[in-house]
């Protein structure tokens, strides 16, 4: 984990007490008396057990309620209970667990009671080889889709799907990561956490210069989803919820993903939602009350999975005075590989209605590993600034990680360009990664940037001495780039993720640029015409590089 967030991590060095024993009232069901005496309670996770939903009592009133893998016969790790934050000396929590007792026991002799405990610290010290160097990680749990991005008085701020009790998807918050370079992650407090109406799902923030405020928009995921909102008055740092939430609603059963923005050409806002296989476009001019303006989706893209993760940008088209609009549509499943991935649409949009100018299928990126794909509200220079959740539905919850689970992608900028006569969608890496760019270095190593000056075709493989590697391929005929990942290292965990993905260039391609991190490697036609995201997980590091076609230089990275 980076340099900033290690220091910031707190040390397992107080003295720790072990909790109060369980009442056991039943087969599934379990009441545990805490006296508080320190800030955490530290709660053991064993994976492959089922959840148990804990209710947290203080003066006969629930203040919280989370579901937890409580470890049973093994404990992989443990996540932190704040128990400061409830304000009182004594605690109840009340457990319903939904184990198969014939299977795990008797819930008297489960581990969980044995290892819990209370402690002042939690440590966060990285334990996972495989956490990236380089790409915004969790301190610990699991994370999903990038929300609420925007920047601000020199600060971007990152929020995230988040599960603070375990790294499998579950207990859906907003967690938060702050950067002032989009390399250097610095976690911050959970910013967004359920409430009456449901969980945190994805959602969007806006920075209102006019009344000196950031607005988070949010799917409340309850029995149905709807959507909220949250005011920030101190740059994203605390919300307060709207009490008159949820400001949208509806009978579709997948309703999801608010993204707002400013739109300069008709002096409003707009909303874009996701819900089903069509994306919903608003309007307002307070951000509180939203005018419904039209849909967009039917006969357009895949539509093979949910629509999800929605943006809608205005951006000029690379060497013209044109300016087009894209749609972002994330899918699940659905994607180019299997699983979920990025879509995107180009077009026109008058602020009340979107029109589409394609009418084939297009996808932001070519690899397995690239979804929810959004960008920075209030992004400086007028860029357009993505980031992606790296990582794939099918196999998301198994990757062979357990402290945390799931990264980002490294900031790409969006832009358009055009090639026979149409326009699509350019990703080139921001600018803060030339700028993290360090010396040039003779070998590889697992944290560094390839660049590659191709003449034609091109083959270039990544391996190491356990005879693992990632092979690649570029077909100047075919105008094609191809990464294969079958012999990466470990595949064992999902039949879905040996794979080879190919992506077209839209002409040729005379520089690539690879990002390589301990678990991904990220593909870049130095132009901005083809990306790729892949994941790997090699048994240890790919130390030779072998190139045909071409000359490699590879620089070590400032992290």
């Amino acid at each position: 984990m980076r340099k900033a967030i290690i220091l910031l991590t707190l040390m397992l060095m107080a003295v720790t007490t072990k909790a109060q024993t369980p009442q056991i009232l039943g087969d599934n069901h379990a009441m545990l008396p805490l006296k508080v005496s320190g800030k955490y309670l530290l709660l053991p996770v064993q994976e492959k057990e089922e959840i148990a939903n804990v209710r947290v009592v203080v003066n006969n009133l629930q203040q919280q309620s989370f579901n937890v893998k409580l470890a049973v016969d093994k404990v992989d790790y443990y996540v932190p209970l704040d128990l400061q934050r409830f304000g009182s000396d004594r605690v109840l929590l009340d457990i319903t667990l939904h184990g198969d007792r014939r299977a795990t026991g008797p819930v008297k002799d489960f581990a969980c009671w044995k290892e819990m405990r209370q402690s002042d610290t939690f440590d966060a010290t990285n334990r996972e080889r495989f956490r990236p160097a380089y790409h915004h990680t969790p301190q610990y749990g699991w994370m999903n889709d990038p929300n609420g991005m925007f920047y601000k008085d020199g600060v971007y701020h990152l929020f995230y799907q988040w599960n603070p009790y375990g790294s499998q998807w579950e207990n859906m918050t907003w967690g938060h990561s702050t950067s002032t370079d989009l390399i250097h992650w610095e976690a911050q407090p959970t910013a967004i956490e359920a409430d009456a109406l449901g969980t945190i799902f994805s959602g969007s923030c806006v920075v209102d210069k006019q009344n000196d405020r950031v607005v988070a928009f949010y799917t409340s995921a309850g029995q149905s989803q709807t959507q909220s909102m949250a005011v920030s008055k101190d740059n994203g740092r605390t919300f307060v919820k709207y009490a008159a939430n949820p400001i949208l609603s509806s009978n579709e059963p997948d309703f999801r993903d608010p993204k707002a923005f400013w739109n300069d050409d008709i002096q409003r806002w707009n909303l874009i939602l996701a819900v089903g296989q069509e994306m919903r476009i608003y309007s307002s001019t307070d951000l509180t009350n939203w005018t419904y303006e039209s849909s967009f989706g039917k006969g357009f893209g895949c539509h093979e999975g949910v629509w999800e993760c929605p943006d809608l940008i205005k951006m000029q088209v690379r060497g013209t005075n044109q300016h087009k609009w894209m749609l972002i549509c994330n899918i699940n499943p659905g994607g180019p590989f299997g699983g979920s991935a990025t879509q995107y649409f180009v077009g026109d949009f008058d602020g009340h209605r979107f029109t589409c100018n394609q009418t084939d299928t297009r996808w932001m990126d070519y690899g397995k590993d690239h979804y929810a794909t959004v960008t920075f509200d209030n992004a400086p220079d007028g860029r357009h600034i993505a980031l992606a959740w790296m990582s794939n539905w099918q196999y998301a919850n198994q990757v062979p990680t357990k402290q945390y689970r799931s990264s980002n992608s490294i900031a790409r900028d969006l832009g358009l360009f055009a090639y026979n006569g149409d326009v699509y969608c350019s990703v080139t890496p921001s600018k803060e990664m030339l700028a993290a760019r360090g010396k040039k270095v003779k070998n590889l190593t697992e944290t560094c940037e390839i660049v590659v000056d191709v003449k034609a075709n091109a083959e270039i493989i990544l391996s190491n001495a356990k005879g693992e590697q990632v092979v690649m391929r570029y077909d100047a005929q075919q105008q094609t780039f191809a990464m294969d990942r079958t012999k990466s290292g470990d595949c064992s965990f999902s039949e879905a993720f040996p794979v080879t993905t190919t992506a077209p260039t839209y002409g040729n391609i005379k520089q690539l640029r690879l990002f390589i991190d301990r678990c991904s490697i990220e593909a870049f036609d130095a132009d901005g015409k083809m990306a790729m995201t892949n994941l790997v997980f090699p048994s240890e590091p790919y130390n030779k590089i072998t190139v045909k076609g071409g000359k490699a230089t590879i620089y070590s990275l400032n992290y």
